[in-house]
């Protein structure tokens, strides 16, 4: 948690209110992503603070206004591998949380649908759409 008086390294951004509970919220939308060998594509990310604490999940992020969270995976999808399925392909909700994280040296909030998706081509995975407040936490991404 962020003491009092103490500079965040940034900021979160626009899509995330304080709950009731005044914890940061956000929606999110999480692609569950397999190749044609069943394999899963996952992140590898880090603490900002503790770079040495990493852990790997599913592709995805905020659901922008107006977005539907089908729409939401989709793009996240293409931003973050830069692989293209449409939001009617992808399958789901196939599951629903709330998970709550340590994000920014804060502790959030961020309720998820996770949909699947299959592709063909595994190897057309880039990075180059990374943002850079994604490139200041997220890492790798690989087929498992």
């Amino acid at each position: 948690m962020v003491s009092a008086g103490e500079d965040l390294p940034t900021q979160l951004g626009p899509d995330w209110v304080v709950g009731e509970d005044g914890v940061p919220f956000r929606r999110g939308a999480r692609v569950i992503l397999l190749d044609e060998h069943d394999r899963l594509l996952l992140v590898r990310g880090h603490d900002l603070d503790q770079p040495e604490r990493s852990w790997w999940f599913t592709v995805g992020g905020g659901i922008d206004p107006g977005e539907t969270p089908h729409e939401a995976a989709a793009r996240e999808l293409f931003e973050e591998t830069g692989l293209r399925v449409g939001a009617d392909e992808l399958v789901g909700p196939v599951l629903r949380r709330s998970a709550v994280f340590d994000f920014w040296r804060r502790t959030v909030r961020q309720d998820e649908e996770f949909f699947l998706a299959r592709v063909t081509r595994p190897d057309e995975v880039t990075t180059a759409g990374w943002t850079d407040v994604e490139r200041g936490f997220m890492d790798e991404v690989r087929w498992w």
